[in-house]
């Protein structure tokens, strides 16, 4: 058996192991994720995994709706906002307001200046693992 034989072997029997350790359910793949922002006078979802909504219930706040809750509320979730390049005002999607909720059937994310207002972005990025 040849070299380039053997390593192809050895790749199909990692590949084989890996797939049968890593599921959807693994802690390290994202439970969801999508790519959204607002554009004119709508949300525009552009990608996403596991998510059925995204709803905006204010200047710079959102509601991501999953398709698959979440097995319960105790999970991560990071963002990140798309800065406007017009003005210089540079965003954030890390906030949360005291009103914003997080529960296993939605996340609620606020966009915010660094002048610590909301706003609206063109492109904003959520995960979330679990």
């Amino acid at each position: 058996m040849s070299l380039a034989s053997r390593i192809s072997a050895l790749a199909s029997r990692v590949g084989l192991e890996v797939k049968t350790k890593i599921d959807a359910t693994h802690p390290g793949v994202a439970r969801a994720w999508v790519c959204f922002g607002y554009v004119g006078t709508q949300v525009v979802v552009r990608a996403s995994h596991n998510v059925a909504s995204v709803t905006r219930t204010a200047a710079g706040r959102y509601r991501v709706t999953f398709t698959v809750a979440m097995p319960d509320a105790n999970y991560c979730w990071t963002a990140l906002a798309r800065s406007s390049t017009n003005s210089g005002t540079q965003r954030i999607a890390i906030v949360r307001s005291s009103t914003d909720q997080k529960t296993a059937q939605y996340v609620d994310i606020s966009c915010a200046t660094t002048a610590a207002s909301f706003d609206d972005s063109s492109e904003i990025n959520l995960t979330v693992f679990r």
